[in-house]
Parts: C-alpha cells; sequence; structure tokens
C-alpha cells in the first residue's frame, strides 16, 4: 500500500526512533545522569561512557567528563590500572553528530591545548581550533598517561571510537566487537587520531579507509590492533583478570615501560604523521563546506548507518 505522504516503512521507523531517541534525551536531562562513570575496584579504575542510548556517542561534555576521570585514576596512589568500557549494548558509535546532546556549539575550559575558544569564531577558524582540543589534543593527553590504560569494547567501536579505544595500552574485544572508520564516505580521510597505519599496518589501513567496511575482533586480533578476544560473557572477568596481573607490577617500571613503547611509535613517525593528516582531515572539511551544505558533506548518524549497512 502507497502511503499518503509518499514515505514508507522504513521512513516511519526512522522517524519514530528519532522520537523516542528525543524523548529519551529529555528524561536524560531531567535526571541529571552523567555522561561518565567512575568506580574504584581495587587497584583497578573502571571508566564508563554512559550515553547507551544513543550508543555511547561521544559529545564535548563526554569528553571532558573522560578527562576528568582519568586525571582522577592518576591522581589516586591507590590506582594501578584503568578500564574504559561503554555501558549498553556498545563500546562507542563515534562522534555525536546528531543527538539532542550535541554540544558543538558550547564552550568548555580547554585542557589539552593553548588555543582560543571556537564558539563564536567562523568556518575553519570554529573547526580547527574545537577538534585540535576535543579531539586530537585529548587523545594525545590520554595515551601519555603513566598508568597503564585497557579498553574493553564489546558491539560497534565505530569511527570516534576507535580513538578511544586507540589510546589504550591494551584492547580488550568481546567476540561481537566490530570496528570501522568510514567518514571517507564524508570525503574525510579518516578520524582526527589518525593511529591507523601504526595500529592496523599500511595495507588494512587502506582498506578500512577505502571501503568504510566493518572488521570484526577476529580480523582486529590478527592485525594485532586487539591483545585479546573472549565470549561476551567473559569480557569483563577478562579485562579485569588481566588488569589485576598489571597491577601488580611496579608502577614506576610500568610508567616507563609505556613511555619507552609510546615514544618508539612516535620516533617510527606517529606524532608527524598525526600532524600532517590532521592538515588533511581539515582541508576536507573546509572543501566540503565550499562546494555543499556543511562540513560534513551533509551526512548525519543515520545516512552514515545506512551507507555502511
Amino acid at each position: 500500500m502507497t502511503q499518503a505522504n509518499g514515505d514508507g516503512p522504513a521512513e516511519d521507523a526512522a522517524r519514530n526512533e528519532d522520537a523516542a531517541r528525543d524523548e529519551a534525551a529529555r528524561g536524560e536531562a531531567a535526571r541529571g545522569e552523567e555522561v561518565v562513570r567512575y568506580q574504584a575496584r581495587g587497584k583497578v579504575a573502571l571508566i564508563t561512557l554512559n550515553r547507551p542510548r544513543y550508543r555511547n556517542a561521544q559529545n564535548s561534555a563526554m569528553t571532558y567528563a573522560i578527562d576528568a576521570a582519568f586525571t582522577r585514576a592518576v591522581n589516586d596512589d591507590e590506582i594501578a590500572v584503568i578500564v574504559l568500557a561503554g555501558a549498553g549494548e556498545h563500546f562507542c558509535a563515534g562522534h555525536d553528530i546528531g543527538t539532542p546532546g550535541r554540544d558543538i556549539d558550547t564552550s568548555f575550559d580547554r585542557q589539552a591545548v593553548i588555543w582560543w575558544d571556537h564558539v563564536g569564531k567562523q568556518g575553519a577558524d570554529a573547526r580547527y581550533a574545537r577538534e585540535m582540543e576535543v579531539y586530537l589534543g585529548m587523545c594525545r593527553r590520554w595515551r601519555e598517561i603513566p598508568k597503564p590504560s585497557i579498553a574493553m569494547v564489546h558491539g560497534a567501536c565505530i569511527a570516534g571510537g576507535l580513538m578511544l579505544a586507540w589510546v589504550c595500552d591494551l584492547i580488550v574485544a568481546a567476540e561481537d566487537a566490530f570496528f570501522a572508520d568510514p567518514v571517507v564516505r564524508m570525503g574525510i580521510p579518516g578520524v582526527e587520531y589518525f593511529a591507523h597505519p601504526w595500529v592496523l599496518g599500511p595495507r588494512l589501513a587502506k582498506e578500512v579507509l577505502f571501503t568504510g567496511e566493518r572488521f570484526t575482533a577476529a580480523r582486529a586480533y590478527q592485525a594485532g590492533m586487539v591483545n585479546r578476544v573472549v565470549p561476551r560473557a567473559d569480557l569483563e572477568a577478562a579485562t579485569f583478570a588481566l588488569a589485576d596481573k598489571i597491577a601488580a607490577m611496579p608502577p614506576f617500571g610500568l610508567a616507563l615501560a609505556k613511555r619507552a613503547v609510546n615514544q618508539c611509535e612516535d620516533q617510527m613517525g606517529m606524532r608527524a604523521g598525526m600532524d600532517s593528516v590532521f592538515g588533511l582531515h581539515h582541508v576536507a572539511h573546509a572543501h566540503n563546506a565550499e562546494v555543499g551544505t556543511d562540513s560534513l558533506a551533509g551526512m548525519d548518524a543515520r545516512s552514515m548507518k545506512r551507507a555502511s549497512s
């Protein structure tokens, strides 16, 4: 049967989903729910992304809450290891590009770089200032935390979600975890924290970017991106068993070992490469804004999901 307004069941379902999410966001705000939860479990700090209604999409409020949680863990002498997890069905579906809680035009006290506020600026000036702080700068800051960190990944780990996992020293993934960086669909060469060639190798990095396709936890393990893959039911136990084993090591030795590997990665070109690609990333944003309707080539969370399915 033809719909009177020309829409079909898929469009109706999408509108119903949007309405449900809007209502959920209003309830979330009314309840004052924390976008990040913090819990100390012995020598391990558990930091949990807590926007499950939006697949833990990362807005600026979440970014600064993550930073505060990491700082809390670093400053607590009783904490030896940090675990980063996601509430609900997914680890993180990426940057927030469409939820009611999107806060792209909101000012926060900057922590990662010394630069002016993006709010009130125009064009590339605003985008560059914000993304250098909220995305690239914060990820670099978190990578240098002196305590070992483990990403506990299940479900979706997409685009910006990869950045959150990649800044951690180790990744333990459930068998149902899947990964992707589909932003080439926007005409953008990859997410801001461009670690792809170092964590995936050049060939797989190109395949992941060129196709925008998902890859499994098993494929990530084969590539060396993931340390361990376990059944979903065993994910938390396996992650905390690993964290407890690491926590028994001398803390200063762990900090020096972490710094040693990070320095070697940077000597292999990781930091300089990211600086170069961050410029290309913003060339892409500017091109999209110049020839199209916005810096994301008119794409939003729904259209990105539809294109990837």
